[in-house]
């Protein structure tokens, strides 16, 4: 018996000294691009006027120390219709700011970024976004419990194409759950998104309960941002399983006129935007 013991211990030690063996993997290794977050969003209810667009550049995927903000580049942003100019001032912190921007609805602009004597155009129009319906909470059945969940509903306009892009975020946590929509088979329609959150002990969710709050972002966008925005969420979603799609960089809208192949990531967009908020009951 003892002897039985001893091998078997033996095998266990051998295999766990296995585990140890470290494997090199050749990760392509890419120069850095500029990343462009222009989301120029105008809340119902307030001017517009206050606007900023973030500037950085890529990083490894091993990078651990990231201090990738872009400073010293030339930001503007300019009314296709009017020629009016809106300058963006760098904060030396990688954000451009303005606070006199007018936005005017289904109005063509252009984006106009110069960094390292390179010049990045983008052309996008302001996109106008239906009044929120209704917000309530209601009980979705998950894995044999009631869960409670939020639901949003809105009234698409008829006789037009309408792109939808939603964002649910409760109070305290780092990011938004984000939802991509379109009146394709529903124009004319009521329409509704439901957001509800299960318990899960490896990421440390919690279901929703009496006295949480939802923040929620309704906004209008392009086609364009459209398709954009829906292979970035689906792909962050994806649960890397065998047969999943490989995640590759999706371009924006952003060109670089000057050297073409030096594309930047990132989207400009201007869309109207309606907030509101829900507490549980």
């Amino acid at each position: 018996m003892k002897t039985y013991i001893k091998i078997i211990l033996t095998i266990i030690g051998i295999s766990f000294t296995s585990c140890t063996d470290v494997i090199d993997v050749d990760v392509p290794d890419a120069p850095p691009r500029l990343v462009i977050e222009a989301s120029l969003d105008w809340e119902k209810g307030t001017i517009g006027n206050n606007q900023t667009i973030k500037l950085t550049t890529s990083t490894k995927y091993f990078d651990k120390v990231i201090n990738n903000d872009v400073t010293g580049a030339s930001v503007k942003v300019t009314n296709d219709n009017n020629g009016t100019e809106f300058i963006f001032i760098d904060q030396n912190n990688g954000e451009y700011t303005t606070t006199n921007f007018v936005p005017v609805l289904n109005q063509s602009y252009t984006l106009e970024v110069i960094y390292n004597n390179e010049v990045y155009i983008a052309k996008e129009t302001m996109m106008p976004v239906t009044d929120i319906a209704e917000v309530f909470q209601s009980i979705e059945e998950f894995d044999g419990d009631e869960i409670l969940e939020v639901n949003l509903k809105y009234d698409d306009p008829e006789d037009e194409e309408n792109y939808y892009f939603a964002k649910f975020r409760e109070r305290g946590d780092l990011l938004p759950e984000l939802y991509y929509d379109s009146d394709e088979f529903t124009n004319g329609n009521r329409m509704s998104l439901e957001y509800s959150k299960y318990e899960d002990e490896d990421i440390n969710q919690d279901e929703f309960k009496p006295g949480d709050i939802v923040d929620i972002k309704l906004f209008g966008i392009s086609k364009g941002y459209y398709n954009y925005i829906s292979l970035l969420i689906d792909q962050a979603e994806s649960d890397g399983g065998p047969f999943s799609t490989i995640p590759a960089p999706l371009k924006g809208n952003c060109t670089n006129t000057t050297k073409p192949s030096n594309y930047a990531f990132g989207y400009f967009r201007l869309t109207q935007v309606n907030t509101t908020s829900y507490t549980f009951q």
